[in-house]
Protein backbone atom coordinates (compact mmCIF):
# COMPACT_ATOMS: atom_id res chain seq x y z
CA UNK A 1 0.00 0.00 0.00
CA UNK A 2 1.00 3.40 -0.99
CA UNK A 3 2.05 6.16 1.61
CA UNK A 4 -0.43 8.42 -0.18
CA UNK A 5 -3.42 5.30 0.37
CA UNK A 6 -2.39 4.84 4.16
CA UNK A 7 -2.87 9.02 4.60
CA UNK A 8 -5.95 8.81 2.94
CA UNK A 9 -7.34 6.23 4.78
CA UNK A 10 -6.12 7.49 8.43
CA UNK A 11 -7.71 10.47 7.31
CA UNK A 12 -11.61 9.02 6.47
CA UNK A 13 -10.82 6.92 9.66
CA UNK A 14 -10.08 10.40 11.63
CA UNK A 15 -13.55 11.70 10.53
CA UNK A 16 -15.12 8.80 10.97
CA UNK A 17 -14.75 9.36 15.30
CA UNK A 18 -14.05 12.84 15.46
CA UNK A 19 -16.84 14.70 16.96
CA UNK A 20 -18.48 18.02 14.75
CA UNK A 21 -21.23 20.15 14.82
CA UNK A 22 -24.37 19.33 12.89
CA UNK A 23 -26.32 22.58 12.16
CA UNK A 24 -29.24 22.89 9.58
CA UNK A 25 -32.09 25.31 9.08
CA UNK A 26 -34.93 24.00 7.34
CA UNK A 27 -34.60 20.16 8.20
CA UNK A 28 -36.46 18.37 10.59
CA UNK A 29 -34.90 18.26 13.89
CA UNK A 30 -35.06 14.10 13.66
CA UNK A 31 -33.38 13.93 10.61
CA UNK A 32 -30.02 16.12 11.60
CA UNK A 33 -30.17 13.91 14.80
CA UNK A 34 -30.41 10.89 12.62
CA UNK A 35 -27.44 12.02 10.79
CA UNK A 36 -25.25 12.32 13.67
CA UNK A 37 -22.40 10.26 14.65
CA UNK A 38 -22.07 9.78 18.31
CA UNK A 39 -20.18 12.24 20.08
CA UNK A 40 -21.58 15.07 17.46
CA UNK A 41 -23.13 18.07 18.84
CA UNK A 42 -26.59 19.18 17.66
CA UNK A 43 -27.35 22.69 17.33
CA UNK A 44 -30.34 23.52 15.34
CA UNK A 45 -30.99 27.03 14.42
CA UNK A 46 -33.14 28.94 16.43
CA UNK A 47 -36.91 28.33 15.88
CA UNK A 48 -39.68 25.86 16.60
CA UNK A 49 -39.34 22.01 15.94
CA UNK A 50 -42.07 19.46 15.55
CA UNK A 51 -42.00 16.61 17.96
CA UNK A 52 -41.61 13.70 19.42
CA UNK A 53 -37.95 13.30 19.20
CA UNK A 54 -35.91 10.16 19.57
CA UNK A 55 -32.63 10.06 20.62
CA UNK A 56 -30.50 6.71 20.26
CA UNK A 57 -27.02 7.48 20.35
CA UNK A 58 -24.64 9.70 22.51
CA UNK A 59 -25.07 12.91 21.13
CA UNK A 60 -24.73 16.97 22.28
CA UNK A 61 -28.60 18.27 21.29
CA UNK A 62 -27.58 21.58 22.45
CA UNK A 63 -30.46 24.45 21.98
CA UNK A 64 -28.84 27.34 23.00
CA UNK A 65 -31.85 28.63 24.66
CA UNK A 66 -33.37 29.58 21.16
CA UNK A 67 -34.65 26.01 20.04
CA UNK A 68 -38.50 24.97 21.01
CA UNK A 69 -39.75 20.95 20.71
CA UNK A 70 -43.15 21.20 20.04
CA UNK A 71 -44.86 17.84 20.40
CA UNK A 72 -48.15 18.40 19.64
CA UNK A 73 -50.19 17.02 22.55
CA UNK A 74 -48.61 13.49 20.98
CA UNK A 75 -46.60 11.41 23.43
CA UNK A 76 -43.24 12.35 25.34
CA UNK A 77 -41.66 15.07 23.59
CA UNK A 78 -38.09 13.35 23.71
CA UNK A 79 -37.41 9.69 24.35
CA UNK A 80 -33.78 9.38 24.94
CA UNK A 81 -32.97 5.39 24.90
CA UNK A 82 -29.01 5.51 25.35
CA UNK A 83 -25.81 6.39 27.41
CA UNK A 84 -23.66 9.12 27.63
CA UNK A 85 -25.86 12.02 26.02
CA UNK A 86 -26.47 15.43 26.51
CA UNK A 87 -30.04 17.40 25.98
CA UNK A 88 -29.55 21.29 27.12
CA UNK A 89 -31.01 24.14 26.31
CA UNK A 90 -34.02 23.49 25.05
CA UNK A 91 -37.69 24.55 25.48
CA UNK A 92 -39.90 21.31 25.36
CA UNK A 93 -43.34 22.21 25.32
CA UNK A 94 -47.06 20.47 24.85
CA UNK A 95 -46.56 16.40 25.36
CA UNK A 96 -49.18 14.09 25.12
CA UNK A 97 -51.60 13.63 28.00
CA UNK A 98 -51.22 9.72 28.65
CA UNK A 99 -50.54 8.44 32.53
CA UNK A 100 -50.31 4.72 31.24
CA UNK A 101 -47.64 5.88 28.61
CA UNK A 102 -46.16 8.50 31.00
CA UNK A 103 -46.21 11.24 28.54
CA UNK A 104 -43.40 13.35 29.60
CA UNK A 105 -41.14 16.33 28.87
CA UNK A 106 -38.03 13.97 28.29
CA UNK A 107 -38.59 10.09 28.56
CA UNK A 108 -35.05 8.48 29.67
CA UNK A 109 -34.05 5.06 29.00
CA UNK A 110 -30.54 4.87 29.63
CA UNK A 111 -27.31 5.87 31.71
CA UNK A 112 -24.49 8.79 32.26
CA UNK A 113 -26.79 10.72 30.79
CA UNK A 114 -26.83 15.22 31.57
CA UNK A 115 -30.64 16.92 31.01
CA UNK A 116 -29.49 20.18 32.12
CA UNK A 117 -30.89 23.81 31.38
CA UNK A 118 -33.86 23.24 29.81
CA UNK A 119 -37.73 24.64 30.02
CA UNK A 120 -40.32 22.02 30.08
CA UNK A 121 -43.73 23.45 30.04
CA UNK A 122 -47.15 22.20 29.60
CA UNK A 123 -45.73 18.54 29.77
CA UNK A 124 -47.59 15.86 31.62
CA UNK A 125 -44.76 14.63 33.72
CA UNK A 126 -41.71 16.50 33.31
CA UNK A 127 -38.37 14.07 33.14
CA UNK A 128 -39.17 9.92 33.92
CA UNK A 129 -36.19 7.87 34.33
CA UNK A 130 -37.06 4.05 34.39
CA UNK A 131 -34.07 1.70 35.19
CA UNK A 132 -32.17 4.29 34.33
CA UNK A 133 -28.66 5.46 36.60
CA UNK A 134 -26.04 7.84 37.29
CA UNK A 135 -27.86 10.47 35.44
CA UNK A 136 -27.86 13.98 36.02
CA UNK A 137 -31.08 16.09 35.85
CA UNK A 138 -29.93 19.86 36.86
CA UNK A 139 -31.02 23.57 36.08
CA UNK A 140 -34.14 22.35 34.32
CA UNK A 141 -37.76 24.23 34.91
CA UNK A 142 -40.65 22.22 35.25
CA UNK A 143 -44.34 22.86 35.24
CA UNK A 144 -47.07 19.96 34.36
CA UNK A 145 -50.39 20.37 32.12
CA UNK A 146 -53.04 22.86 33.64
CA UNK A 147 -54.87 19.56 35.44
CA UNK A 148 -56.60 19.49 38.81
CA UNK A 149 -54.01 18.73 41.15
CA UNK A 150 -54.54 14.95 41.44
CA UNK A 151 -54.21 13.82 37.95
CA UNK A 152 -51.23 16.08 36.35
CA UNK A 153 -47.77 14.48 36.16
CA UNK A 154 -45.35 14.31 38.21
CA UNK A 155 -42.12 17.33 37.83
CA UNK A 156 -39.33 14.47 37.74
CA UNK A 157 -39.76 10.74 38.36
CA UNK A 158 -37.45 7.53 39.26
CA UNK A 159 -38.35 4.37 38.61
CA UNK A 160 -35.59 1.65 39.77
CA UNK A 161 -33.20 4.09 39.08
CA UNK A 162 -29.94 4.68 40.66
CA UNK A 163 -27.11 6.64 41.39
CA UNK A 164 -28.86 9.81 40.22
CA UNK A 165 -28.77 13.57 40.71
CA UNK A 166 -31.59 15.74 40.93
CA UNK A 167 -30.14 18.83 41.26
CA UNK A 168 -30.74 22.78 41.09
CA UNK A 169 -34.19 22.48 39.52
CA UNK A 170 -36.98 24.81 39.94
CA UNK A 171 -40.27 23.15 39.79
CA UNK A 172 -43.92 24.52 40.31
CA UNK A 173 -47.24 23.29 39.76
CA UNK A 174 -46.75 19.54 39.00
CA UNK A 175 -47.91 16.88 41.00
CA UNK A 176 -45.17 15.00 42.98
CA UNK A 177 -41.65 14.20 42.60
CA UNK A 178 -41.35 10.60 42.82
CA UNK A 179 -38.40 8.21 43.76
CA UNK A 180 -39.79 4.57 43.43
CA UNK A 181 -37.74 1.52 44.15
CA UNK A 182 -34.57 3.76 44.04
CA UNK A 183 -31.44 4.11 45.85
CA UNK A 184 -28.29 6.14 46.41
CA UNK A 185 -29.98 9.30 44.69
CA UNK A 186 -29.10 12.19 45.51
CA UNK A 187 -31.71 14.88 45.50
CA UNK A 188 -30.47 18.81 46.22
CA UNK A 189 -30.77 22.36 46.16
CA UNK A 190 -34.26 22.46 44.06
CA UNK A 191 -37.37 24.56 44.91
CA UNK A 192 -40.70 22.87 44.92
CA UNK A 193 -44.03 25.10 44.85
CA UNK A 194 -47.15 24.47 44.42
CA UNK A 195 -47.42 20.57 44.44
CA UNK A 196 -49.17 17.89 46.68
CA UNK A 197 -45.84 16.25 47.47
CA UNK A 198 -42.82 17.95 47.13
CA UNK A 199 -41.09 14.52 47.33
CA UNK A 200 -42.39 11.50 48.06
CA UNK A 201 -40.37 8.22 48.65
CA UNK A 202 -41.75 4.81 48.33
CA UNK A 203 -39.45 1.66 49.24
CA UNK A 204 -36.89 3.67 48.26
CA UNK A 205 -33.57 3.55 50.28
CA UNK A 206 -30.34 5.33 51.29
CA UNK A 207 -30.89 8.70 49.54
CA UNK A 208 -29.79 12.06 50.36
CA UNK A 209 -32.44 15.07 50.54
CA UNK A 210 -30.24 18.05 50.68
CA UNK A 211 -30.79 21.82 50.85
CA UNK A 212 -34.24 22.14 48.61
CA UNK A 213 -36.89 24.42 49.14
CA UNK A 214 -40.41 23.02 49.69
CA UNK A 215 -42.92 25.85 49.79
CA UNK A 216 -46.45 26.11 49.18
CA UNK A 217 -47.22 22.23 48.95
CA UNK A 218 -49.65 20.01 50.32
CA UNK A 219 -46.86 17.90 51.70
CA UNK A 220 -43.05 18.52 51.80
CA UNK A 221 -41.40 15.14 51.99
CA UNK A 222 -43.47 12.12 52.35
CA UNK A 223 -41.07 8.65 53.62
CA UNK A 224 -42.86 5.07 52.40
CA UNK A 225 -41.29 1.89 53.52
CA UNK A 226 -37.82 3.94 52.86
CA UNK A 227 -34.92 3.19 54.82
CA UNK A 228 -31.47 5.13 55.62
CA UNK A 229 -32.78 8.46 53.93
CA UNK A 230 -30.79 11.38 55.27
CA UNK A 231 -32.94 14.57 55.02
CA UNK A 232 -30.40 17.59 55.79
CA UNK A 233 -30.68 21.56 55.51
CA UNK A 234 -33.74 21.43 53.60
CA UNK A 235 -36.59 24.46 54.09
CA UNK A 236 -39.89 23.19 54.16
CA UNK A 237 -42.53 25.85 54.65
CA UNK A 238 -46.92 26.12 54.38
CA UNK A 239 -48.04 22.86 54.00
CA UNK A 240 -51.37 23.32 54.71
CA UNK A 241 -54.17 22.04 54.31
CA UNK A 242 -56.54 19.00 56.69
CA UNK A 243 -53.21 16.92 55.79
CA UNK A 244 -50.44 19.90 55.24
CA UNK A 245 -46.97 18.42 56.76
CA UNK A 246 -43.78 19.10 56.58
CA UNK A 247 -41.79 15.64 56.86
CA UNK A 248 -43.74 12.34 57.17
CA UNK A 249 -43.14 8.97 58.18
CA UNK A 250 -44.21 5.45 57.46
CA UNK A 251 -43.12 2.57 58.25
CA UNK A 252 -39.55 4.11 57.74
CA UNK A 253 -36.33 3.08 59.87
CA UNK A 254 -32.86 4.60 59.97
CA UNK A 255 -33.75 7.78 59.07
CA UNK A 256 -31.96 10.99 59.81
CA UNK A 257 -33.63 14.20 59.99
CA UNK A 258 -31.34 17.65 60.57
CA UNK A 259 -30.57 20.99 60.19
CA UNK A 260 -34.35 21.54 58.50
CA UNK A 261 -35.96 24.06 58.70
CA UNK A 262 -40.14 23.22 58.91
CA UNK A 263 -42.73 26.11 59.98
CA UNK A 264 -46.00 27.10 58.62
CA UNK A 265 -47.13 23.87 58.32
CA UNK A 266 -50.32 22.14 59.80
CA UNK A 267 -47.96 19.34 61.02
CA UNK A 268 -44.44 19.85 61.32
CA UNK A 269 -43.49 16.01 61.84
CA UNK A 270 -45.34 12.95 61.55
CA UNK A 271 -44.37 9.62 62.55
CA UNK A 272 -46.84 6.40 61.71
CA UNK A 273 -44.83 3.33 62.76
CA UNK A 274 -41.23 4.57 62.01
CA UNK A 275 -39.12 2.97 62.81
CA UNK A 276 -40.44 0.15 61.37
CA UNK A 277 -37.31 -2.50 61.92
CA UNK A 278 -36.30 -3.98 65.26
CA UNK A 279 -33.34 -2.36 67.17
CA UNK A 280 -33.29 0.88 64.44
CA UNK A 281 -33.11 4.56 65.13
CA UNK A 282 -34.49 7.51 63.76
CA UNK A 283 -32.12 10.68 64.47
CA UNK A 284 -33.92 14.07 64.60
CA UNK A 285 -31.64 16.55 65.69
CA UNK A 286 -30.72 20.22 65.55
CA UNK A 287 -33.88 21.14 63.10
CA UNK A 288 -36.16 24.14 63.80
CA UNK A 289 -39.87 23.57 64.02
CA UNK A 290 -42.34 26.63 64.77
CA UNK A 291 -44.89 28.06 63.82
CA UNK A 292 -46.92 25.08 62.73
CA UNK A 293 -50.31 23.80 63.71
CA UNK A 294 -48.79 20.70 65.95
CA UNK A 295 -45.08 20.37 66.01
CA UNK A 296 -44.42 16.94 65.68
CA UNK A 297 -47.46 14.17 65.67
CA UNK A 298 -47.16 10.96 66.47
CA UNK A 299 -49.93 8.27 64.78
CA UNK A 300 -49.64 5.83 67.81
CA UNK A 301 -47.63 5.40 70.79
CA UNK A 302 -43.81 4.40 69.36
CA UNK A 303 -40.30 3.74 70.33
CA UNK A 304 -36.99 4.37 68.61
CA UNK A 305 -36.87 8.58 68.01
CA UNK A 306 -34.26 10.36 69.19
CA UNK A 307 -34.54 14.23 69.32
CA UNK A 308 -31.88 15.97 70.41
CA UNK A 309 -30.99 20.42 69.92
CA UNK A 310 -33.78 21.03 68.02
CA UNK A 311 -35.95 24.25 68.55
CA UNK A 312 -39.46 23.63 68.97
CA UNK A 313 -41.31 27.60 68.86
CA UNK A 314 -44.36 29.32 68.40
CA UNK A 315 -46.39 25.91 67.85
CA UNK A 316 -50.15 25.54 68.61
CA UNK A 317 -49.12 22.43 70.32
CA UNK A 318 -45.29 21.49 70.23
CA UNK A 319 -46.34 17.44 70.67
CA UNK A 320 -49.64 15.28 69.91
CA UNK A 321 -50.27 11.64 69.71
CA UNK A 322 -53.37 10.27 67.76
CA UNK A 323 -54.13 7.88 71.11
CA UNK A 324 -54.48 7.16 74.23
CA UNK A 325 -50.73 7.24 74.91
CA UNK A 326 -47.66 9.41 75.33
CA UNK A 327 -44.37 10.32 73.95
CA UNK A 328 -42.11 9.53 76.48
CA UNK A 329 -40.90 6.03 74.84
CA UNK A 330 -38.46 8.53 72.57
CA UNK A 331 -35.62 10.00 73.71
CA UNK A 332 -35.91 13.98 74.26
CA UNK A 333 -33.02 15.43 75.53
CA UNK A 334 -31.40 18.49 74.99
CA UNK A 335 -34.25 20.85 72.61
CA UNK A 336 -35.29 24.29 73.28
CA UNK A 337 -39.31 24.75 74.51
CA UNK A 338 -40.41 28.29 73.71
CA UNK A 339 -43.14 27.09 76.32
CA UNK A 340 -40.56 26.26 79.14
CA UNK A 341 -41.21 27.81 82.19
CA UNK A 342 -38.03 26.69 84.39
CA UNK A 343 -34.70 28.57 85.52
CA UNK A 344 -30.86 28.76 84.83
CA UNK A 345 -29.56 29.78 88.14
CA UNK A 346 -26.18 27.95 87.33
CA UNK A 347 -25.78 29.63 83.80
CA UNK A 348 -24.64 26.62 81.75
CA UNK A 349 -26.79 27.09 79.46
CA UNK A 350 -29.43 23.90 80.24
CA UNK A 351 -32.61 24.28 82.36
CA UNK A 352 -32.26 23.55 86.07
CA UNK A 353 -35.41 20.98 86.17
CA UNK A 354 -37.09 19.02 83.01
CA UNK A 355 -39.58 20.29 80.82
CA UNK A 356 -42.59 18.85 80.77
CA UNK A 357 -45.42 18.61 78.05
CA UNK A 358 -48.95 17.80 80.11
CA UNK A 359 -51.52 17.54 78.54
CA UNK A 360 -55.21 18.73 79.89
CA UNK A 361 -58.28 19.49 77.97
CA UNK A 362 -56.14 19.05 74.75
CA UNK A 363 -56.05 15.15 75.18
CA UNK A 364 -60.11 15.65 74.51
CA UNK A 365 -59.06 16.41 70.89
CA UNK A 366 -56.01 13.92 70.18
CA UNK A 367 -58.09 11.59 71.97
CA UNK A 368 -60.90 12.50 69.29
CA UNK A 369 -59.51 13.48 65.81
CA UNK A 370 -63.03 15.11 64.79
CA UNK A 371 -63.07 17.37 68.07
CA UNK A 372 -60.21 19.07 66.76
CA UNK A 373 -61.95 21.28 64.89
CA UNK A 374 -62.56 22.96 67.96
CA UNK A 375 -59.29 23.09 69.51
CA UNK A 376 -58.63 26.73 69.04
CA UNK A 377 -62.27 27.55 69.83
CA UNK A 378 -63.08 30.28 72.80
CA UNK A 379 -65.07 27.45 74.93
CA UNK A 380 -62.17 24.92 74.91
CA UNK A 381 -59.53 27.02 75.24
CA UNK A 382 -61.31 28.13 78.54
CA UNK A 383 -62.17 24.34 79.83
CA UNK A 384 -58.14 23.72 79.23
CA UNK A 385 -57.26 27.10 80.80
CA UNK A 386 -59.67 25.95 84.19
CA UNK A 387 -57.78 22.57 84.39
CA UNK A 388 -54.88 23.58 84.17
CA UNK A 389 -55.53 25.97 86.92
CA UNK A 390 -57.70 23.75 89.15
CA UNK A 391 -57.09 20.34 87.36
CA UNK A 392 -60.30 17.53 88.04
CA UNK A 393 -57.98 15.20 86.19
CA UNK A 394 -54.27 13.67 86.43
CA UNK A 395 -52.88 15.17 83.36
CA UNK A 396 -50.77 13.26 80.96
CA UNK A 397 -47.34 13.63 80.64
CA UNK A 398 -46.54 13.77 77.24
CA UNK A 399 -42.95 13.71 77.28
CA UNK A 400 -39.98 15.22 79.02
CA UNK A 401 -36.88 16.15 77.76
CA UNK A 402 -33.92 16.32 80.67
CA UNK A 403 -31.94 19.20 80.02
CA UNK A 404 -33.88 21.36 78.00
CA UNK A 405 -31.88 24.20 76.54
CA UNK A 406 -32.43 27.97 77.55
CA UNK A 407 -31.44 29.80 74.20
CA UNK A 408 -32.49 28.76 70.84
CA UNK A 409 -29.57 28.12 69.34
CA UNK A 410 -30.32 24.46 66.84
CA UNK A 411 -26.63 23.73 65.75
CA UNK A 412 -25.22 21.89 63.29
CA UNK A 413 -24.68 18.51 63.72
CA UNK A 414 -22.67 16.28 61.72
CA UNK A 415 -24.19 12.79 60.81
CA UNK A 416 -20.27 11.29 60.15
CA UNK A 417 -20.97 8.54 57.73
CA UNK A 418 -19.15 8.78 54.39
CA UNK A 419 -22.17 7.84 52.36
CA UNK A 420 -24.17 10.40 53.97
CA UNK A 421 -22.71 12.92 51.35
CA UNK A 422 -22.83 10.59 48.37
CA UNK A 423 -24.62 7.61 49.32
CA UNK A 424 -23.21 4.45 47.52
CA UNK A 425 -22.22 6.73 44.68
CA UNK A 426 -20.01 5.17 42.09
CA UNK A 427 -16.85 7.02 40.89
CA UNK A 428 -17.16 4.92 37.35
CA UNK A 429 -17.70 7.76 34.68
CA UNK A 430 -17.06 6.36 31.29
CA UNK A 431 -19.00 8.91 29.83
CA UNK A 432 -17.01 11.99 31.12
CA UNK A 433 -20.22 13.37 32.66
CA UNK A 434 -18.19 16.03 34.66
CA UNK A 435 -16.79 17.32 31.73
CA UNK A 436 -19.98 17.37 30.40
CA UNK A 437 -21.72 19.11 33.11
CA UNK A 438 -19.86 21.98 33.24
CA UNK A 439 -20.73 24.81 35.61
Amino acid sequence: MSKISLSVGLFCLLLAVTPHAVAASGKPLQDMIDAARPGDVVAPSPGTYAGPIEIDKAIVLDGRGRVTIDAGGKGSIIHLETDGATVRGLRLINSGGSHDDIDSGIQVRGNFNVIKDNVIENALFGVDLGQSDDNIIRRNTISSKDYPLGIRGDSIRLWYSKNNRIEENHISNSRDMVVWYSEDNIIARNTVTGGRYALHFMYAKKNLVEGNRYENNSVGVFLMYSDGVVLRNNHISHGLGSTGMGIGMKESSDIVIEGNEIVYCATGIYLDVSPYQPGSINHLTANRIAYNGIGVLFHNDWIGNVFRANQFSANYVQVSVDARASARRNDWDGNFWDDYHGFDRNRDGVGDTAYEMRVYADQLWMDVPVAAYYRASPLLSLIDFLEKLAPFSEPVVLLRDRKPQMIASATEVSVGAEDATQPGHRRLDPFGLKQRLGK
